[in-house]
């Protein structure tokens, strides 16, 4: 039986869950996979990691550089996260030879074709099945048992944080602040939540997505992108009233224009799958043309669930490697154009605050209509403040550019105050 030797870099909680792994079922890698897969080497700048993970002093190290060119190892695991170091660790592993095991979505949705390249022109594996959905095996799928389909849509909720806190804010009434304090009491948000409430570690998710179901390279700075700061609890009230659930929505869609990706807060039908998904929970709704609707569902974050797709990526790659297997190397070769969000047509759900007056209705709706955007339903409240009342307007479906062009007109109006919110609607 062959010995597959690997060296795991960061020994943060995802690192620890990975040795964890290692002690538990390294036996059982013997009979699954035909090979036996041996953690040779680890690096982390805290030593005080080595002991707490009861890891023999003889193959620990503070040089994340010496494990990732040792030329004894097979697999180089890099637990880093970032695109810094973390890309140079990647880099100087495939140069050296060692197939590449990484959970890393930011480098992956950034330097995806860099890495991807020097794999294919070294001859060597890289995988990154945990950069996306932690547990949930997505990438793969896409990439083997899907890929007799032509791919229309990938969609999903690919953030635990954000999830969670819409979870609460949907179900108990809580604010975006309780909320937010909430999720980082229990660790499921940062004491800088910046990435995930603005939407950008979803948007490097749906950046890798895209590239492998449309085989176009998608990077994360070509994600339109809003997170869910501004989200009131009225406007969660609202899409109950009409029917709809709000969610942080990751979103690509292959369109004859291009590539339409985007991340925002979404109203999506509250009997649809994708709205009964909570808590830290995430779930992929993937569209294919012969398998039609397809949803992969499971814990998206955490030690345990992250782990074990890494662990699974390098279960794999060990079985190359014992069999000799030609590595599948980057298939992004379409170029397909990606969409701005003005080109974007879509429903949408629209709150502003405006003096109570007689002709406000009517100006407002004349604006929507001058710029081609016409009005499905209005919901008129008032707040309990005087001369103040509340307009919520679901349109038809317009064009980003004419809701924002109506937006303009509209601001300008003497009867508004604000407009306080805009939900795009998907009907799913």
């Amino acid at each position: 039986m062959r010995t597959i030797k690997v060296g795991l870099i960061g020994l943060g909680t995802v690192g620890g869950g990975v040795v964890e792994i290692f002690k538990n079922h390294r036996e059982d890698f013997k009979r699954r996979a035909g090979v036996d897969i041996v953690l040779a080497a680890a690096a982390d700048r805290n030593t005080v990691r080595f002991e707490q993970l009861g890891l023999d002093p003889a193959i620990c190290t503070t040089d994340a550089f010496a494990v990732a060119t040792d030329p004894n190892l097979d697999i180089v695991i890099e637990l880093i996260g970032g695109t810094g170091v973390a890309h140079d660790v990647v880099i100087a592993a495939l140069e050296a030879g060692n197939v590449v095991v990484t959970a890393n979505k930011a480098l992956m949705a950034s330097a995806g074709q860099e890495v991807l390249g020097l794999a294919e022109a070294k001859g060597l594996d890289i995988r990154f099945e945990a950069s996306v959905g932690g547990g949930i095996p997505i990438i793969e799928p896409l990439k083997h048992s899907l890929i007799s389909n032509e791919i229309s849509s990938v969609m999903g909720i690919v953030n635990g944080t954000t999830n969670y806190m819409l979870t609460r804010m949907t179900e108990n009434g809580l604010d975006y602040d309780t909320a937010l304090k909430e999720a980082q009491a229990k660790g499921f948000a940062e004491a800088d939540p910046t990435a995930d409430v603005d939407g950008f570690d979803a948007a490097a998710k749906i950046a890798i997505l895209a590239s492998i179901a449309f085989n176009s390279r998608v990077t994360i700075d070509q994600v339109y992108t809003e997170g869910i700061r501004s989200l009131a609890p009225s406007d969660i009230d609202y899409a109950k009233e009409i029917g709809y659930t709000v969610k942080l929505l990751a979103i690509a869609r292959r369109t004859d224009e291009g590539i339409d990706i985007r991340v925002h807060p979404t109203m999506i039908p509250s009997g649809h799958p994708l709205a009964s998904v909570s808590g830290v929970f995430n779930a992929i709704y993937v569209v294919g043309d012969f398998v039609g609707e397809t949803m992969f569902f499971g814990e998206g974050a955490g030690a345990g669930a992250a782990a074990s797709a890494v662990m699974g990526d390098v279960i794999e790659a060990a079985r190359a490697l014992d069999a000799g297997n030609t590595v599948i190397g980057c298939t992004c070769v379409d170029n397909l154009r990606i969409r701005p969000i003005d080109e974007l047509q879509d429903r949408y759900y629209v709150r502003m605050v405006v003096h109570d007056r007689p002709g406000v209705l009517a100006a407002t709706a004349t604006a929507f209509a001058k710029h081609g955007v016409s009005v499905e339903s209005l919901i008129q409240r008032s707040p309990g403040e005087a001369d103040s009342a509340e307009l919520v307007y679901v349109t038809h479906q317009a064009s980003e550019a004419s809701i924002r062009e109506a937006f303009e007109e509209i601001r300008a109006l003497d009867s508004v105050s604000e407009i306080a919110a805009l939900i795009r609607v998907e009907d799913i």
